[in-house]
């Protein structure tokens, strides 16, 4: 199904939502699924709340994988991401303690049914824009783990997002997909959220011994170095230096409910993510004087 984007003038709630935001929202975000996103939101956070952030995390896929990575059952009498974008319940009131330092806005079933109902409304691409605005969250980070679609939860998602993180497998048919993501973005950029960019492509699923995957790097690498100095939201992205390597014990944990950390804390998959946290946080640390 292809991208309807409806578009309307930001609101000016979102104005000032950026100009008191003391938190950093990052979407991940890729249409096509089985890329690590919901691999990423779970142990980036928890990552990041290791290394001392306080992080809420939002499963914005009604298969609500992400929920389920932290063990989470739905409360049926505790608001839900579906509230926030059916009834204008605000986004923190959704919040729910999953581990030290993060929180889950959790996802169900009904989400599935919430584009339906936003496809109603004048400010369909909005609603979750104004949910910050009408109670901003108070962490370092919310992450958002996207659906795998470039649908109203994932425009959505980018009209509040200041940053995304675009998971990728290293083959050439994940390339393919990559140029509509870009032009979607930019739209988005033009027409909801000014402030939007990318911060960088992650590579998942890495086999450092095969020639295509260091090939598809490299070709990335190059596209973007080549964008240095355009006027695009991806001007200044990174391609990660840390990738995510093929790792069974990333796959066995959300089974047990837990991230990749509490599983096997000595696994590839621990410490890479662990390296991406950092590289991250390097990203907002102040450049020294020369």
């Amino acid at each position: 199904m292809g991208l309807t984007l409806f578009l309307f003038p930001a609101c000016t709630c979102a104005q000032t939502l950026y100009n008191q935001q003391i938190v950093t929202a990052i979407a991940i975000i890729n249409q096509k699924g089985g890329v690590g996103k919901t691999t990423t939101a779970a142990n980036l956070s928890a990552a990041l709340a290791a290394a001392g952030k306080s992080v809420c995390m939002a499963d914005l896929d009604p298969q609500g994988h992400l929920s389920l990575y932290f063990g989470h059952e739905v409360d049926h009498n505790h608001a839900t991401l579906y509230d926030v974008l059916a009834d204008d319940v605000a986004f923190a009131d959704t919040l729910v303690p999953v581990r030290d330092k993060l929180f889950l806005s959790p996802s169900t079933t009904d989400l599935a049914a919430a584009e339906t109902i936003l496809a109603e409304r004048d400010d369909r691409n909005l609603i979750l824009q104004k949910s910050f605005a009408l109670k901003p969250p108070t962490q370092d980070f919310v992450i958002f783990d996207c659906p795998p679609s470039l649908g109203l939860l994932t425009i959505n998602t980018l009209s509040v997002a200041d940053e995304i993180i675009i998971p990728l497998q290293p083959h050439f048919l994940a390339l393919q997909g990559l140029a509509k993501l870009l032009k979607t973005i930019e739209l988005v950029q033009q027409h909801l959220n000014p402030k939007l960019i990318v911060r960088g492509i992650l590579f998942c699923m890495y086999e450092t011994v095969t020639r295509l995957g260091r090939d598809v790097v490299e070709e990335v690498r190059d596209f973007f170095e080549a964008s240095r100095n355009d006027d695009t939201p991806w001007a200044k992205a990174r391609v990660f230096q840390s990738v995510i390597r093929r790792n069974i014990r990333l796959a066995e944990a959300p089974s047990h409910g837990k991230t990749i950390f509490e599983y096997d804390a000595k696994s590839n998959g621990a410490n890479d993510y662990a390296l991406l946290a950092n590289e991250l946080l390097n990203c907002y640390r102040p450049t020294e004087p020369s």
